[in-house]
């Protein structure tokens, strides 16, 4: 037992006996309580950068003699590490305590020591809405056309192998001979019967959760020790990225169709770095990296993640994510990222790196209209997936929860047998739907008529039936119910799957939103995709909403989240890798964000879930994704090794680290300029200028990749408000002897402002090609004493000029 101070130190007696016994006891109590700490355990991952040997033998072996350092011996080392990272980069995982990650932290050679955090999931006719149909009258439609010599390594929490979506194409051709990779054997996994040419690689990490959680208990907790799925989210993700064209897909006969991946041919690896722990997936940064080099070194050519954290977010090189996607980027793989799922706040998104695809959520024009029938009087729309008609008697939640508000808390012990409860989710409140259903269940409720604001009913699988109506047709229901003398009769009848609804897309409310936390000048997220009511394959022996009282089986299954538009961006990527083979991750993200559009199917703004103000590049990015212009989009940004030095010199690395980071390249600077370079001066695809006190000049430099080498591109510019935009020069003549070429943006603020972000654009076009970047500037000036003085505007032009 620890001293406690307060039981034994009464100063009031005032003899130096009962102040040395204080003294020394306090002493004790502060040492016992530093040994403990001291002592105490946990998972650290130690990252040195790049791997300074070709041998991975060799750099394993410095891994334990690094560690050994810290530690009594080599034995003891080998024994205390989990994994060494020793292919696409230097590091490894291992238990310590604080003072030896400290000691190790502060070693020559060491870029960064974190611990290794848990990272959470960010949980068809999207293929249609995106512009890739199948039956269009080509020949040979785009997503069958490229894809066969494209691996796309998706990290999540495994494969229901026997899935349709994972069968072999017809006449797909044999695994690509650069492919090194493997399937491994594991629990109800058996690599010769569960792998084929469509799924050829499958690999489990495990020792990371079970250093956080425990062994993995597979008996109280639905798992399988093996690349096998139970929670379902890897294959969903999975199929949507790649899977294999099946006909008659459905989930209870709702939306009905042809279900493929964005490239039904591309082959697939499996990496399942997230485990189920009470029915939530968990991800392990130690598993995550360790993922990450097997998958570089087995040959993967996209990486897909749908998880990540919310903010705080911590530095770039203490992130398994941003590590991991650095050095596959650096070696040509591109990284997409789910963005998140905290919306509709500002200022929460995540996987925000430079060198990553950080991927929003919208809708797409299904909906599954629900229609209420109230006393054969009036009715309202709603929105769910049921599938029989329910009948019962309609009441207002005040009848059963305390204030009326629907929590499992505030239920008042009363039975709702045959009763279909009305909810409000601004009483309480209410989070969402699922917490009010656990409510009406507990009550015994036959189902729920849930309330929610405008632009947020997204149809979802529901544990007992519920329809969402919006604010306005909720208020009309609880006045009815008000003024009738008995409980109303209510029926609800079966849903529908309409096609077509607009406006389309919508960003989803809970889509994490920009700007960036750490690093405002990148714009985050990039672009959006489809992530609401998506529908994909599912395994066969789990519940569509994985509890374990539904005993419902289903083959496809709906999610919702940025971890289903994350893949659909995935599956793009791979059509637009094995189109265009040369392009770096780069050019290939700039293709889809020049090529992104801004405007629904009513050909209005695109709205932003959560609201009804038209969205901005902080809801979408660039815009949403259009697969087939990305694949010509005339104009690309790459970035240079020297771009991601200039990002690296801004946020505190010096020239030793970098050159510990970064691939050697011949002629590259890996200096750090005495004269600060501003990240909005990095060659990305967006311009955003957070911090805009007085005129400023940014350079930008374009590649011609269209089918003409020579070209002419004009710009037309939409000014943020109160800005001053000028382009330098404004027509781009490209020829065989140049395909690259660069333009001044000069901005001058014409306003007083603070805190406020203002949008425009910058477009480029030959007449056939849009090549559009979103300009987003925040003015902030409102405290300098002294406008700018005009000629400054005028000197800044004549440099960017002259320097042309």
């Amino acid at each position: 037992m620890l001293f406690n101070p307060k039981q034994t130190c009464d100063f009031s007696m005032g003899d130096m006996a009962t102040y040395l016994q204080c003294f020394w006891g306090l002493f004790l109590s502060l040492s016992l309580c530093f040994i403990q700490s001291e002592s105490t355990s946990h998972v650290y991952v130690v990252y040195l950068g790049r791997s300074q040997f070709h041998d991975p033998l060799v750099t394993s072996k410095s891994h334990i003699q690094l560690l050994s350092n810290v530690l009594s011996s080599e034995e003891e080392a080998k024994q205390s590490m989990l994994y060494s990272y020793k292919h696409g980069f230097s590091g490894f995982s291992a238990k310590l305590n604080s003072t030896q990650a400290t000691t190790l932290a502060n070693t020559k050679g060491v870029i960064s020591v974190f611990r290794s955090k848990v990272l959470k999931l960010h949980t068809t006719r999207s293929w249609d809405f995106l512009g890739l149909t199948l039956y269009s009258g080509e020949v040979t439609p785009l997503q069958l056309t490229y894809g066969d010599d494209v691996v796309v390594g998706v990290f999540d929490t495994g494969i229901w192998p026997e899935s349709e979506s994972f069968k072999e194409e017809p006449g797909l051709g044999p695994i690509p001979s650069s492919w090194k990779g493997k399937c491994v054997k594991g629990e109800d996994f058996e690599p010769q019967m569960d792998c084929n040419r469509k799924l050829i690689g499958a690999r489990y990490y495990l020792q990371g959760f079970e250093q956080e959680f425990g062994s993995l208990n597979t008996s109280g907790n639905p798992e399988y020790r093996s690349a096998r799925d139970f929670l379902g989210h890897g294959t969903h993700t999975a199929s949507t990225a790649v899977g294999s064209m099946v006909k008659n897909a459905s989930f209870l006969d709702f939306a009905l169709g042809t279900a493929r991946g964005g490239a039904p041919r591309a082959r697939l690896a499996v990496y399942k770095v997230c485990w189920g722990k009470n029915l939530d997936g968990n991800c392990a940064e130690a598993d995550i990296l360790a993922a990450f080099d097997d998958a570089l070194h087995d040959g993967v050519n996209i990486i897909s993640a749908s998880f990540g954290s919310d903010p705080p977010l911590t530095p770039f090189f203490s992130s398994s994510a941003d590590i991991g996607s650095f050095h596959a980027m650096q070696l040509g793989v591109s990284s997409v990222f789910s963005a998140g799922n905290a919306g509709p706040d500002p200022s929460l998104v995540g996987n925000v790196a430079p060198w990553t695809i950080s991927v929003a959520a919208s809708s797409i024009d299904r909906v599954f209209p629900t229609e209420i029938v109230i006393d054969s009087n009036f009715s309202v729309m709603g929105e769910s997936l049921i599938t029989k008609e329910i009948n019962g008697r309609l009441v207002s939640a005040f009848s059963y929860f305390a204030d009326g508000a629907c929590l499992m808390e505030n239920w008042n012990k009363r039975v709702a047998k045959r009763k279909i409860i009305l909810c409000f989710s601004n009483r309480g409140p209410v989070p969402s739907a699922g917490i009010a259903q656990a409510a009406v269940l507990a009550a015994s409720g036959l189902g729920l008529i849930f309330v929610e604001p405008p632009t947020m009913q997204i149809a979802d699988v529901d544990i007992i039936p519920t329809v969402r109506v919006d604010v306005g047709q909720g208020n009309k229901i609880q006045i009815y119910i008000a003024q009738s003398s008995q409980n109303p009769v209510v029926k609800i009848l079966p849903s529908k799957t309409v096609i077509g609804k607009s406006p389309a897309p919508v960003v989803a409310s809970f889509s994490s939103r920009g700007p960036s936390p750490i690093s405002p000048d990148i714009l985050k997220p990039d672009v959006t995709a489809p992530g609401v009511t998506i529908l994909a394959a599912w395994p066969a022996k789990t519940s569509p909403t994985l509890l374990p009282f539904d005993d419902r089986r289903v083959n496809w299954n709906f999610q919702s989240g940025t971890s289903m538009s994350c893949p659909h961006v995935s599956g793009v990527v791979a059509l637009l890798k094995s189109a265009h083979p040369d392009w770096s991750p780069a050019a290939i993200r700039s293709a889809l964000m020049t090529t992104a559009y801004t405007r629904d199917n009513t050909f209005d703004s695109i709205l932003a879930g959560g609201s009804r103000e038209v969205s901005d590049p902080f809801d979408n990015g660039a815009g949403h994704i259009h697969p087939s212009k990305a694949m010509d989009p005339g104009l690309v940004y790459d970035m240079k090794t020297r771009d991601y030095i200039i990002f690296l010199c801004n946020i505190g690395y010096n020239k030793n680290q970098i050159n510990m980071l970064v691939l050697p390249s011949p002629g590259t600077d890996t200096s750090c300029s005495h004269v600060h370079q501003t990240n909005s001066n990095i060659n990305y695809p967006s311009i955003t200028v957070s911090n805009l006190r007085s005129t400023m000049t940014i350079k930008r430099t374009v590649r011609n990749v269209g089918r003409k080498t020579t070209a002419i591109y004009f710009v037309s510019i939409v000014k943020p408000h109160g800005v001053e935009v000028l382009i330098w020069p404004r027509i781009l003549i490209f020829s065989c002897f140049k395909e690259e070429l660069s333009y001044f943006v000069t901005l001058k603020p014409l306003k007083k402002s603070q805190g406020r972000y203002d949008f425009g654009e910058i477009v480029w076009s030959d007449g056939f090609h849009k090549v559009r970047s979103p300009l987003v500037v925040l003015v902030n000036n409102s405290n300098d004493d002294d406008d700018d003085d005009p000629s400054v505007f005028a000197s800044n032009t004549t440099a960017a000029s002259s320097s042309i």
